[in-house]
């Protein structure tokens, strides 16, 4: 009786250890699918804002604008040498090679504060052969509003090169007339926000998703109670958040952290029609379907037939032109497409036959067409 307890205690032992063995692992498979929601999505109303300007690069060894076919950049310079007290009579017109008008460009990060210095993107307007070298003048940024939120200055880092001879030939490397200035502005004024503005924050996923989103805030109210979130439409959903904005901080800080599982990407696959690449999703299903493909090369080789006359027989050499035109049929391998193959069982399947980028693309094609393909065929 006692060795029949034993063994009785003993199986149920082993049972209960592999039962939460079994759930170890499906915990384990599930927190490895499993995203921040700072990586799933962004708080509505929190972003960048586009800067940009207009400025003068000084400095430049020969290689600035053409004054003559840009007399804009002449023109910017007189009103900038009047501003610091330098009058240049009207009947002369500097013929400068050392000055080139540029663009700029940077962004406003969102609750950027005055002081902060951020980047800044120089390009050539004109006809500058390079900026390198070259030095930017102080110069506003304007948003979108027209208002000046920044003033970059400073030397450029130019990754381009290019070297112009004397005969007319030049040798170009990257682009030198665009250059960078790694903390270049320094910020005025800071851009509105809606930080506090609203009872609620709302996030945005970057690709809606029904599924996500309903995912996104059972996570949310499991965690931080029920009814503090609401899928309110596949992109969007709803958090009731404190109304102060360092509790607010603070409120989001622990939100951004808690792990969602994302719903599965639709079923797609996407060609590039210009680089022969194709991506196909884990979902990507195909009805029964037989496949034929073979390939068909032709070649044309043109060579110069040559008729020689006889001896003394006063004729004269004739040269034709000879063409060869060969047709080869690669050999097509059938291969059959069982119901609901996988992406896997998809890609051997066309890797035995030996297929190319372009051929897949034939054979998707023709799968779209029969009906079989359960994939939405995107080509770009």
């Amino acid at each position: 009786m006692n060795t029949f307890i034993r063994g009785f205690i003993l199986h149920w032992l082993l049972r209960v250890t592999a039962v939460v063995a079994i759930a170890a692992i499906s915990l384990i498979s599930v927190a490895a699918h499993a995203e921040r929601i700072k990586d799933l999505a962004s708080v509505q109303g929190v972003r960048g804002n586009a800067l940009v300007g207009y400025g003068l690069v000084v400095g430049l060894n020969g290689t600035g604008d053409q004054t003559s076919q840009a007399p804009f950049t002449v023109q910017s310079l007189k009103a900038t040498l009047q501003q610091l007290g330098v009058t240049i009579p009207p009947n002369v017109n500097p013929q400068l090679k050392n000055v080139a008008a540029v663009a700029l460009h940077a962004e406003l990060p969102a609750f950027g504060k005055p002081g902060q210095k951020i980047d800044v993107t120089v390009s050539s307007i004109a006809n500058a052969g390079s900026l390198r070298g070259g030095a930017l003048l102080m110069a506003p940024l304007r948003g979108a509003d027209g208002e000046v939120y920044a003033l970059a200055q400073g030397n450029l880092v130019v990754g381009g090169l290019g070297i112009d001879g004397k005969d007319g030939s030049r040798v170009s490397i990257n682009i030198p007339s665009d250059g960078r200035i790694p903390g270049g502005a320094t910020l005025e004024r800071a851009a509105p926000t809606v930080w506090s503005a609203r009872p609620e924050v709302r996030l945005n996923l970057h690709r809606a998703d029904a599924t996500t989103a309903a995912r996104l805030a059972a996570a949310v109210n499991a965690q931080l109670g029920a009814d503090t979130a609401t899928a309110i439409d596949p992109m969007t959903v709803s958090l009731r958040a404190p109304e102060s904005s360092a509790q607010r901080t603070d409120y989001l800080a622990v939100v951004e952290n808690i792990e969602v599982n994302p719903g599965d990407a639709p079923a797609r696959v996407i060609i590039n029609s210009r680089t022969g690449t194709v991506v196909i999703s884990q979902q990507v299903r195909v009805r029964p379907a037989a496949v034929a493909h073979g390939s068909l090369s032709v070649t044309i080789s043109e060579r110069t037939a040559v008729s020689q006359p006889g001896a003394f027989s006063e004729g004269q050499t004739v040269s034709s032109p000879l063409s060869t035109i060969g047709v080869e049929q690669g050999s097509g391998r059938m291969f059959k497409f069982e119901a609901g193959v996988s992406l896997d069982e998809i890609v051997r399947a066309v890797n035995q036959v030996g297929a190319a980028p372009g051929d897949l693309v034939a054979i998707l094609e023709a799968l779209r067409e029969a009906g079989a393909l359960r994939a939405e065929l995107i080509i770009i």
